[in-house]
Protein backbone atom coordinates (compact mmCIF):
# COMPACT_ATOMS: atom_id res chain seq x y z
CA UNK A 1 0.00 0.00 0.00
CA UNK A 2 1.49 3.54 -0.79
CA UNK A 3 1.62 6.46 1.56
CA UNK A 4 -1.18 8.27 -0.48
CA UNK A 5 -3.62 5.23 0.14
CA UNK A 6 -2.62 4.94 3.81
CA UNK A 7 -3.55 8.90 4.34
CA UNK A 8 -6.85 8.60 2.18
CA UNK A 9 -7.72 5.14 4.09
CA UNK A 10 -7.26 7.14 7.47
CA UNK A 11 -10.31 9.63 6.51
CA UNK A 12 -12.93 7.61 6.95
CA UNK A 13 -15.60 7.31 5.27
CA UNK A 14 -17.44 9.96 7.19
CA UNK A 15 -14.89 12.73 6.57
CA UNK A 16 -15.32 11.93 2.85
CA UNK A 17 -19.33 12.06 3.18
CA UNK A 18 -18.30 15.31 5.13
CA UNK A 19 -16.75 17.17 1.84
CA UNK A 20 -18.56 20.69 1.30
CA UNK A 21 -18.89 22.39 -1.70
CA UNK A 22 -20.65 25.70 -3.36
CA UNK A 23 -20.16 27.64 -6.69
CA UNK A 24 -19.87 31.29 -7.92
CA UNK A 25 -20.57 32.00 -11.28
CA UNK A 26 -19.88 34.73 -13.05
CA UNK A 27 -21.79 35.71 -16.80
CA UNK A 28 -22.09 38.98 -18.59
CA UNK A 29 -25.73 40.19 -19.50
CA UNK A 30 -24.98 40.51 -23.69
CA UNK A 31 -27.95 41.62 -26.01
CA UNK A 32 -28.97 39.49 -29.11
CA UNK A 33 -26.54 40.97 -31.22
CA UNK A 34 -23.85 39.69 -28.95
CA UNK A 35 -22.89 43.08 -27.70
CA UNK A 36 -22.90 44.28 -24.21
CA UNK A 37 -26.00 44.87 -22.18
CA UNK A 38 -25.51 48.69 -20.66
CA UNK A 39 -28.50 48.66 -18.46
CA UNK A 40 -28.50 48.43 -14.43
CA UNK A 41 -28.52 45.34 -12.21
CA UNK A 42 -32.40 44.76 -12.72
CA UNK A 43 -34.18 45.69 -9.13
CA UNK A 44 -36.53 42.70 -9.56
CA UNK A 45 -33.41 40.38 -9.18
CA UNK A 46 -32.98 42.46 -5.58
CA UNK A 47 -29.95 44.37 -4.28
CA UNK A 48 -26.74 43.42 -5.52
CA UNK A 49 -25.38 44.96 -2.34
CA UNK A 50 -27.04 42.02 -0.05
CA UNK A 51 -28.58 39.27 -2.26
CA UNK A 52 -27.41 35.66 -1.15
CA UNK A 53 -27.92 34.32 -4.55
CA UNK A 54 -27.40 37.22 -7.62
CA UNK A 55 -25.39 40.18 -7.15
CA UNK A 56 -22.48 41.27 -9.72
CA UNK A 57 -18.83 41.10 -9.85
CA UNK A 58 -16.80 44.06 -11.78
CA UNK A 59 -19.70 45.40 -13.86
CA UNK A 60 -23.11 46.36 -13.21
CA UNK A 61 -23.28 44.15 -15.96
CA UNK A 62 -21.75 41.07 -14.90
CA UNK A 63 -23.87 38.95 -12.98
CA UNK A 64 -22.80 36.61 -10.03
CA UNK A 65 -24.98 33.35 -9.35
CA UNK A 66 -24.07 31.89 -6.00
CA UNK A 67 -24.71 28.79 -4.19
CA UNK A 68 -25.04 28.09 -1.08
CA UNK A 69 -22.73 25.07 0.78
CA UNK A 70 -23.65 21.49 -0.10
CA UNK A 71 -23.08 18.23 0.59
CA UNK A 72 -24.07 16.74 -2.98
CA UNK A 73 -23.19 17.37 -5.60
CA UNK A 74 -26.67 17.08 -7.73
CA UNK A 75 -28.24 19.37 -5.32
CA UNK A 76 -25.80 22.17 -5.48
CA UNK A 77 -26.37 21.89 -9.03
CA UNK A 78 -30.34 21.98 -8.36
CA UNK A 79 -29.47 25.79 -6.97
CA UNK A 80 -27.18 26.54 -9.58
CA UNK A 81 -30.34 25.97 -12.26
CA UNK A 82 -32.50 27.10 -9.75
CA UNK A 83 -31.12 30.71 -9.48
CA UNK A 84 -30.40 30.64 -13.23
CA UNK A 85 -34.33 30.09 -14.03
CA UNK A 86 -35.12 32.91 -12.04
CA UNK A 87 -32.41 35.13 -13.96
CA UNK A 88 -33.72 34.53 -17.15
CA UNK A 89 -36.98 35.00 -16.54
CA UNK A 90 -36.83 38.25 -15.00
CA UNK A 91 -34.66 39.51 -17.77
CA UNK A 92 -37.20 37.77 -20.68
CA UNK A 93 -39.67 39.83 -18.27
CA UNK A 94 -37.75 43.38 -18.78
CA UNK A 95 -37.00 42.65 -22.34
CA UNK A 96 -39.20 42.92 -25.52
CA UNK A 97 -38.91 44.42 -28.84
CA UNK A 98 -35.71 42.08 -29.73
CA UNK A 99 -34.12 43.02 -26.83
CA UNK A 100 -34.05 40.34 -24.36
CA UNK A 101 -31.22 40.01 -22.71
CA UNK A 102 -29.15 36.88 -21.61
CA UNK A 103 -26.36 35.32 -19.82
CA UNK A 104 -23.17 35.20 -22.04
CA UNK A 105 -22.35 31.64 -22.13
CA UNK A 106 -18.53 31.85 -22.74
CA UNK A 107 -15.56 32.84 -20.44
CA UNK A 108 -14.19 35.37 -23.00
CA UNK A 109 -16.58 38.50 -23.24
CA UNK A 110 -19.24 39.44 -25.90
CA UNK A 111 -18.35 42.74 -28.16
CA UNK A 112 -17.71 45.31 -25.52
CA UNK A 113 -17.79 49.12 -26.23
CA UNK A 114 -14.94 51.31 -25.52
CA UNK A 115 -13.18 50.43 -21.78
CA UNK A 116 -14.30 53.94 -20.44
CA UNK A 117 -18.20 53.01 -21.67
CA UNK A 118 -18.52 49.43 -19.18
CA UNK A 119 -20.35 50.14 -17.01
CA UNK A 120 -18.88 49.72 -12.42
CA UNK A 121 -21.02 47.47 -10.29
CA UNK A 122 -23.19 49.95 -8.04
CA UNK A 123 -24.28 48.65 -4.81
CA UNK A 124 -26.42 51.86 -3.50
CA UNK A 125 -25.13 54.88 -1.50
CA UNK A 126 -24.38 53.42 1.74
CA UNK A 127 -20.60 53.65 2.76
CA UNK A 128 -19.87 49.71 2.27
CA UNK A 129 -21.99 50.12 -1.45
CA UNK A 130 -19.34 52.71 -2.42
CA UNK A 131 -16.39 51.48 -1.57
CA UNK A 132 -17.26 48.92 -3.96
CA UNK A 133 -17.62 50.94 -6.25
CA UNK A 134 -14.43 52.87 -6.38
CA UNK A 135 -13.23 49.28 -5.38
CA UNK A 136 -13.51 48.95 -9.49
CA UNK A 137 -13.25 52.29 -10.01
CA UNK A 138 -9.52 51.29 -9.19
CA UNK A 139 -9.27 48.29 -10.81
CA UNK A 140 -10.13 49.63 -14.23
CA UNK A 141 -7.70 52.45 -13.21
CA UNK A 142 -4.83 49.29 -12.74
CA UNK A 143 -5.51 47.03 -15.40
CA UNK A 144 -8.62 48.33 -17.30
CA UNK A 145 -12.39 47.52 -17.31
CA UNK A 146 -11.95 45.24 -20.85
CA UNK A 147 -9.97 42.51 -18.25
CA UNK A 148 -12.68 42.51 -15.56
CA UNK A 149 -15.43 41.63 -17.78
CA UNK A 150 -13.48 37.77 -18.35
CA UNK A 151 -16.32 35.58 -16.35
CA UNK A 152 -15.38 32.61 -14.60
CA UNK A 153 -16.58 29.35 -12.39
CA UNK A 154 -15.47 29.35 -8.90
CA UNK A 155 -15.38 25.85 -7.00
CA UNK A 156 -15.09 26.67 -3.15
CA UNK A 157 -14.19 23.13 -1.38
CA UNK A 158 -14.05 21.84 2.24
CA UNK A 159 -13.53 18.37 4.46
CA UNK A 160 -13.91 18.26 7.76
CA UNK A 161 -11.16 18.05 10.10
CA UNK A 162 -8.78 19.61 7.35
CA UNK A 163 -5.81 22.69 9.24
CA UNK A 164 -5.18 25.41 8.00
CA UNK A 165 -1.49 23.80 7.38
CA UNK A 166 -3.07 20.90 5.44
CA UNK A 167 -4.68 23.51 3.16
CA UNK A 168 -1.77 25.37 2.24
CA UNK A 169 -0.33 21.93 1.65
CA UNK A 170 -3.24 21.61 -0.69
CA UNK A 171 -2.47 25.02 -2.44
CA UNK A 172 0.66 23.95 -2.94
CA UNK A 173 -0.28 21.29 -4.59
CA UNK A 174 -3.03 22.40 -6.59
CA UNK A 175 -0.84 25.50 -8.16
CA UNK A 176 2.10 22.62 -9.33
CA UNK A 177 -0.64 20.65 -11.13
CA UNK A 178 -3.72 22.87 -11.74
CA UNK A 179 -2.14 23.13 -15.42
CA UNK A 180 -4.14 19.52 -15.75
CA UNK A 181 -7.39 22.08 -14.86
CA UNK A 182 -6.66 23.77 -17.90
CA UNK A 183 -5.87 21.27 -20.26
CA UNK A 184 -9.46 19.02 -19.26
CA UNK A 185 -11.59 22.37 -18.98
CA UNK A 186 -10.31 25.01 -20.25
CA UNK A 187 -13.28 26.31 -23.28
CA UNK A 188 -11.92 30.12 -24.06
CA UNK A 189 -9.37 28.96 -26.76
CA UNK A 190 -10.47 32.56 -29.19
CA UNK A 191 -12.08 35.79 -28.38
CA UNK A 192 -13.77 38.67 -30.03
CA UNK A 193 -11.25 40.92 -32.05
CA UNK A 194 -12.83 43.74 -29.22
CA UNK A 195 -11.30 42.69 -26.25
CA UNK A 196 -7.80 43.26 -27.88
CA UNK A 197 -8.21 46.35 -29.66
CA UNK A 198 -5.11 48.45 -28.97
CA UNK A 199 -3.15 46.07 -27.14
CA UNK A 200 -0.07 43.75 -27.90
CA UNK A 201 -1.02 40.30 -27.95
CA UNK A 202 0.62 36.80 -29.64
CA UNK A 203 -2.97 35.73 -30.97
CA UNK A 204 -3.70 34.83 -34.30
CA UNK A 205 -6.53 36.38 -36.63
CA UNK A 206 -9.50 33.74 -37.23
CA UNK A 207 -11.89 34.71 -39.36
CA UNK A 208 -14.15 38.19 -38.66
CA UNK A 209 -13.30 39.74 -36.03
CA UNK A 210 -12.11 36.87 -33.70
CA UNK A 211 -8.40 35.89 -32.74
CA UNK A 212 -7.39 32.41 -30.96
CA UNK A 213 -4.39 30.01 -30.15
CA UNK A 214 -4.68 26.98 -32.81
CA UNK A 215 -3.92 24.40 -29.67
CA UNK A 216 -5.03 27.14 -26.85
CA UNK A 217 -7.23 25.94 -23.36
CA UNK A 218 -7.88 28.60 -21.41
CA UNK A 219 -7.07 32.49 -22.75
CA UNK A 220 -8.74 33.50 -19.77
CA UNK A 221 -5.74 32.04 -17.67
CA UNK A 222 -3.29 33.31 -20.20
CA UNK A 223 -1.13 36.38 -20.78
CA UNK A 224 -4.35 38.46 -21.29
CA UNK A 225 -6.89 37.32 -18.80
CA UNK A 226 -6.53 38.21 -15.32
CA UNK A 227 -2.58 39.08 -15.31
CA UNK A 228 -0.84 42.17 -13.86
CA UNK A 229 3.08 43.01 -14.03
CA UNK A 230 2.48 44.93 -10.58
CA UNK A 231 1.35 41.61 -9.05
CA UNK A 232 3.70 39.65 -10.86
CA UNK A 233 6.58 41.10 -8.55
CA UNK A 234 4.82 39.43 -5.87
CA UNK A 235 6.27 36.14 -5.16
CA UNK A 236 3.47 35.06 -2.55
CA UNK A 237 3.93 32.24 -0.60
CA UNK A 238 1.86 29.59 0.50
CA UNK A 239 4.06 27.84 2.60
CA UNK A 240 2.00 28.40 5.84
CA UNK A 241 -0.85 31.15 6.99
CA UNK A 242 2.15 33.20 8.17
CA UNK A 243 4.01 33.50 5.18
CA UNK A 244 1.36 34.03 3.19
CA UNK A 245 -0.25 36.69 5.39
CA UNK A 246 2.80 38.59 5.52
CA UNK A 247 3.00 38.63 1.88
CA UNK A 248 -0.13 40.03 1.52
CA UNK A 249 0.27 42.51 4.57
CA UNK A 250 3.04 44.29 2.50
CA UNK A 251 1.23 44.40 -0.81
CA UNK A 252 -2.16 45.74 1.08
CA UNK A 253 0.04 48.64 3.01
CA UNK A 254 2.98 49.77 1.12
CA UNK A 255 2.54 52.26 -1.18
CA UNK A 256 3.18 51.08 -5.41
CA UNK A 257 4.50 53.99 -7.00
CA UNK A 258 2.34 53.60 -9.99
CA UNK A 259 -0.96 53.70 -8.23
CA UNK A 260 0.72 57.02 -5.99
CA UNK A 261 0.58 58.71 -9.08
CA UNK A 262 -3.22 58.05 -9.71
CA UNK A 263 -4.05 59.15 -6.14
CA UNK A 264 -6.69 58.14 -4.27
CA UNK A 265 -8.80 61.13 -5.38
CA UNK A 266 -8.61 63.42 -8.77
CA UNK A 267 -8.81 66.98 -8.00
CA UNK A 268 -12.76 67.20 -8.64
CA UNK A 269 -12.46 65.25 -5.28
CA UNK A 270 -14.54 62.01 -6.62
CA UNK A 271 -12.25 58.75 -5.95
CA UNK A 272 -9.91 57.22 -8.22
CA UNK A 273 -9.12 53.71 -6.02
CA UNK A 274 -9.27 52.78 -2.49
CA UNK A 275 -5.52 52.66 -1.59
CA UNK A 276 -2.47 53.67 -3.45
CA UNK A 277 -0.97 50.09 -2.48
CA UNK A 278 -0.45 47.35 -4.72
CA UNK A 279 -3.41 45.67 -3.61
CA UNK A 280 -6.46 47.69 -2.81
CA UNK A 281 -7.99 44.71 -0.89
CA UNK A 282 -7.37 41.39 -0.72
CA UNK A 283 -9.77 40.26 -3.10
CA UNK A 284 -7.61 42.41 -5.93
CA UNK A 285 -4.90 39.56 -5.68
CA UNK A 286 -4.82 36.84 -8.54
CA UNK A 287 -4.60 33.41 -8.38
CA UNK A 288 -5.33 30.41 -9.35
CA UNK A 289 -6.53 29.38 -5.95
CA UNK A 290 -7.17 31.01 -2.88
CA UNK A 291 -7.56 29.73 1.06
CA UNK A 292 -11.03 31.12 2.32
CA UNK A 293 -12.88 32.20 5.92
CA UNK A 294 -16.18 33.86 5.95
CA UNK A 295 -16.06 37.08 7.35
CA UNK A 296 -17.48 38.72 10.08
CA UNK A 297 -19.67 42.39 9.00
CA UNK A 298 -16.66 44.88 8.23
CA UNK A 299 -14.41 42.02 8.99
CA UNK A 300 -10.56 42.13 6.67
CA UNK A 301 -10.59 38.65 4.78
CA UNK A 302 -6.94 38.52 6.31
CA UNK A 303 -7.87 39.12 9.90
CA UNK A 304 -10.33 36.44 9.51
CA UNK A 305 -7.68 33.71 7.74
CA UNK A 306 -5.33 35.42 11.00
CA UNK A 307 -7.41 34.82 13.64
CA UNK A 308 -9.53 31.79 12.90
CA UNK A 309 -7.36 29.79 10.27
CA UNK A 310 -8.58 28.75 6.72
CA UNK A 311 -12.17 27.28 6.45
CA UNK A 312 -11.92 26.33 2.45
CA UNK A 313 -10.41 26.57 -0.69
CA UNK A 314 -11.91 28.80 -3.76
CA UNK A 315 -10.55 27.36 -7.09
CA UNK A 316 -10.27 29.79 -9.43
CA UNK A 317 -9.23 28.60 -12.95
CA UNK A 318 -12.08 27.39 -14.05
CA UNK A 319 -13.84 28.72 -17.65
CA UNK A 320 -17.45 28.82 -18.05
CA UNK A 321 -18.44 25.04 -20.52
CA UNK A 322 -20.89 26.97 -23.17
CA UNK A 323 -21.81 23.39 -23.82
CA UNK A 324 -23.56 23.73 -20.38
CA UNK A 325 -26.78 25.13 -19.42
CA UNK A 326 -25.33 26.51 -15.88
CA UNK A 327 -21.27 26.33 -16.93
CA UNK A 328 -20.65 23.24 -15.17
CA UNK A 329 -21.24 19.53 -14.78
CA UNK A 330 -21.74 17.31 -12.09
CA UNK A 331 -18.80 15.32 -13.62
CA UNK A 332 -16.30 18.72 -13.74
CA UNK A 333 -17.61 18.95 -10.18
CA UNK A 334 -16.37 15.18 -9.47
CA UNK A 335 -12.98 15.56 -10.96
CA UNK A 336 -12.48 18.89 -8.80
CA UNK A 337 -12.96 16.58 -5.74
CA UNK A 338 -10.54 13.75 -6.91
CA UNK A 339 -7.94 16.20 -7.92
CA UNK A 340 -8.18 18.43 -4.41
CA UNK A 341 -8.64 15.20 -2.40
CA UNK A 342 -5.09 13.84 -4.46
CA UNK A 343 -3.88 17.85 -3.68
CA UNK A 344 -4.67 17.57 -0.02
CA UNK A 345 -3.05 13.78 0.68
CA UNK A 346 0.18 14.04 -1.56
CA UNK A 347 3.38 15.20 0.02
CA UNK A 348 3.64 18.80 -0.84
CA UNK A 349 7.47 20.32 -0.39
CA UNK A 350 7.51 24.20 0.56
CA UNK A 351 7.52 26.32 -2.23
CA UNK A 352 10.18 28.87 -3.64
CA UNK A 353 10.73 31.79 -5.49
CA UNK A 354 11.66 29.99 -8.63
CA UNK A 355 9.29 27.10 -8.54
CA UNK A 356 6.74 30.05 -8.26
CA UNK A 357 7.89 31.38 -11.27
CA UNK A 358 8.14 28.63 -12.92
CA UNK A 359 4.23 27.35 -12.34
CA UNK A 360 3.96 30.96 -13.74
CA UNK A 361 5.53 30.03 -17.03
CA UNK A 362 3.99 26.40 -17.23
CA UNK A 363 0.31 28.02 -16.52
CA UNK A 364 0.81 30.63 -19.71
CA UNK A 365 2.05 27.94 -21.97
CA UNK A 366 -0.73 25.51 -20.97
CA UNK A 367 -3.15 28.66 -21.75
CA UNK A 368 -1.90 29.74 -24.95
CA UNK A 369 -0.34 25.83 -25.96
CA UNK A 370 -2.00 23.11 -24.19
CA UNK A 371 -3.23 21.02 -26.64
CA UNK A 372 0.19 21.33 -28.55
CA UNK A 373 1.39 17.98 -29.28
CA UNK A 374 4.42 16.76 -27.24
CA UNK A 375 3.87 20.04 -24.79
CA UNK A 376 6.58 20.13 -22.25
CA UNK A 377 6.48 21.65 -18.84
CA UNK A 378 9.13 22.93 -16.36
CA UNK A 379 8.97 20.02 -14.02
CA UNK A 380 12.00 20.51 -11.35
CA UNK A 381 15.46 21.41 -12.85
CA UNK A 382 14.14 19.17 -15.94
CA UNK A 383 11.23 19.37 -18.30
CA UNK A 384 8.21 17.15 -18.67
CA UNK A 385 5.37 16.55 -21.38
CA UNK A 386 2.02 17.34 -19.82
CA UNK A 387 0.60 13.96 -20.98
CA UNK A 388 3.12 11.79 -19.17
CA UNK A 389 2.71 14.23 -16.33
CA UNK A 390 -0.96 14.44 -16.59
CA UNK A 391 -1.30 10.61 -16.72
CA UNK A 392 0.83 10.27 -13.95
CA UNK A 393 -1.40 12.47 -11.73
CA UNK A 394 -4.51 11.04 -13.04
CA UNK A 395 -3.48 7.15 -12.12
CA UNK A 396 -2.38 8.72 -8.79
CA UNK A 397 -6.07 9.72 -8.72
CA UNK A 398 -7.49 6.33 -9.26
CA UNK A 399 -7.33 5.28 -5.33
CA UNK A 400 -9.56 9.08 -4.40
CA UNK A 401 -12.21 7.93 -6.84
CA UNK A 402 -12.45 4.84 -5.33
CA UNK A 403 -12.74 6.15 -2.22
CA UNK A 404 -15.70 8.51 -2.69
CA UNK A 405 -17.68 6.01 -4.75
CA UNK A 406 -17.62 3.70 -2.15
CA UNK A 407 -18.83 6.09 0.79
CA UNK A 408 -21.39 7.32 -2.19
CA UNK A 409 -22.12 4.22 -3.78
CA UNK A 410 -22.57 3.90 -8.01
CA UNK A 411 -19.26 5.13 -10.21
CA UNK A 412 -19.74 8.56 -10.90
CA UNK A 413 -16.19 9.59 -9.56
CA UNK A 414 -14.39 7.11 -11.49
CA UNK A 415 -16.38 7.32 -14.20
CA UNK A 416 -15.35 11.07 -14.13
CA UNK A 417 -11.88 10.15 -13.77
CA UNK A 418 -11.83 7.79 -17.12
CA UNK A 419 -13.62 10.75 -18.87
CA UNK A 420 -10.22 12.99 -18.14
CA UNK A 421 -8.03 9.83 -18.68
CA UNK A 422 -9.85 9.59 -22.50
CA UNK A 423 -9.58 13.63 -22.60
CA UNK A 424 -5.54 13.47 -22.16
CA UNK A 425 -4.73 11.04 -24.53
CA UNK A 426 -7.65 12.60 -27.13
CA UNK A 427 -7.45 16.19 -27.32
CA UNK A 428 -10.04 16.90 -29.82
CA UNK A 429 -12.61 16.28 -27.00
CA UNK A 430 -11.26 19.00 -24.49
CA UNK A 431 -14.22 21.69 -24.31
CA UNK A 432 -11.21 24.16 -25.94
CA UNK A 433 -11.11 22.28 -29.17
CA UNK A 434 -14.95 21.87 -29.36
CA UNK A 435 -15.07 25.61 -29.17
CA UNK A 436 -12.70 25.61 -32.37
CA UNK A 437 -14.59 23.22 -34.15
CA UNK A 438 -17.86 24.22 -33.72
CA UNK A 439 -16.74 27.78 -34.45
CA UNK A 440 -15.23 26.52 -37.65
CA UNK A 441 -18.76 24.41 -38.41
CA UNK A 442 -21.00 26.25 -38.64
CA UNK A 443 -19.81 30.08 -37.48
CA UNK A 444 -17.46 31.14 -40.05
CA UNK A 445 -14.51 31.11 -37.07
CA UNK A 446 -16.89 33.40 -35.23
CA UNK A 447 -15.85 33.43 -31.51
CA UNK A 448 -18.84 36.55 -31.31
CA UNK A 449 -21.22 33.99 -33.58
CA UNK A 450 -21.03 30.50 -31.81
CA UNK A 451 -21.11 32.09 -28.04
CA UNK A 452 -24.16 34.22 -29.31
CA UNK A 453 -25.61 31.00 -30.58
CA UNK A 454 -25.54 29.08 -27.55
CA UNK A 455 -26.45 32.20 -25.75
CA UNK A 456 -29.57 31.61 -27.23
CA UNK A 457 -30.52 28.32 -27.66
CA UNK A 458 -29.80 27.50 -23.30
CA UNK A 459 -31.70 31.00 -22.50
CA UNK A 460 -34.66 29.36 -24.80
CA UNK A 461 -33.84 25.86 -22.82
CA UNK A 462 -34.08 27.83 -19.64
CA UNK A 463 -37.09 29.61 -20.46
CA UNK A 464 -38.59 26.32 -21.21
CA UNK A 465 -38.36 25.56 -17.78
CA UNK A 466 -40.11 27.74 -15.91
CA UNK A 467 -39.79 27.72 -12.03
CA UNK A 468 -42.62 26.08 -10.10
CA UNK A 469 -44.91 28.20 -8.36
CA UNK A 470 -43.33 28.11 -4.93
CA UNK A 471 -39.75 28.42 -6.29
CA UNK A 472 -40.91 31.87 -7.59
CA UNK A 473 -42.22 33.00 -4.59
CA UNK A 474 -39.37 32.71 -2.64
CA UNK A 475 -37.05 34.41 -5.32
CA UNK A 476 -39.20 36.83 -5.14
CA UNK A 477 -39.16 37.54 -1.61
CA UNK A 478 -35.63 37.39 -1.41
CA UNK A 479 -34.97 39.99 -4.11
CA UNK A 480 -37.28 42.26 -1.95
CA UNK A 481 -35.42 41.09 1.68
CA UNK A 482 -32.44 42.25 -0.29
CA UNK A 483 -33.50 45.56 -1.45
CA UNK A 484 -35.04 46.40 2.06
CA UNK A 485 -31.46 44.83 3.59
CA UNK A 486 -29.52 47.18 1.79
CA UNK A 487 -31.75 50.15 3.07
CA UNK A 488 -31.70 49.51 6.42
CA UNK A 489 -27.56 49.17 5.97
CA UNK A 490 -27.99 52.54 4.07
CA UNK A 491 -30.09 54.31 6.91
CA UNK A 492 -27.84 52.62 9.63
CA UNK A 493 -24.65 54.36 8.53
CA UNK A 494 -22.97 57.51 10.46
CA UNK A 495 -19.59 58.19 9.16
CA UNK A 496 -18.87 60.33 6.17
CA UNK A 497 -16.96 58.11 3.20
CA UNK A 498 -13.52 59.14 3.69
CA UNK A 499 -13.77 58.23 7.28
CA UNK A 500 -15.56 55.00 6.44
CA UNK A 501 -12.62 54.33 3.85
CA UNK A 502 -9.40 55.30 6.25
CA UNK A 503 -10.57 53.14 8.91
CA UNK A 504 -11.64 50.00 7.09
CA UNK A 505 -7.64 50.27 5.44
CA UNK A 506 -5.75 50.79 8.08
CA UNK A 507 -3.15 48.51 8.57
CA UNK A 508 -4.33 47.44 12.31
CA UNK A 509 -7.57 45.99 10.64
CA UNK A 510 -5.51 43.21 9.14
CA UNK A 511 -3.79 41.92 12.60
CA UNK A 512 -5.31 39.19 13.91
Amino acid sequence: MSELQRRLGALGEARLLGMRRGIEKESLRALPNGSLALTPHPQALGSALTHPHITTDYSESQLELITGVHAGIEDCLAELREVHQYVYKVLADEGGHGHDERLWVGSMPCGLPTDETIPLGRYGNSNVGRSKSVYRMGLGQRYGRRMQTISGIHYNWSMPGVTSEQYFALIRNFRRHSFLLLYLFGASPALCSSFVAGRQHELQALGNHSFYMPHGTSLRMGRLGYQSDAQASLAVSYNSLESYAASLQEALTRPYPAYEAVGVRNPGGDYNQLSTSLLQIENEFYGTIRPKRVIRSGERPLHALRERGVEYVEVRCMDLDPFVDIGITGGTMRFLDVFLLHCLLSDSPPDTPAEIAALARNQHRVAARGREPGLMLERGAAECSLVDWGAELLDECEPMAAALDAAHGGAAYRQALSAAKIALQEPEGTPSARVLAAMAGDFDHSHVGFIRQRSEDIRREMLARPLSAEQLARAEAQARESLAEQARIEAADTLDFESYRRRYLAPESLLA
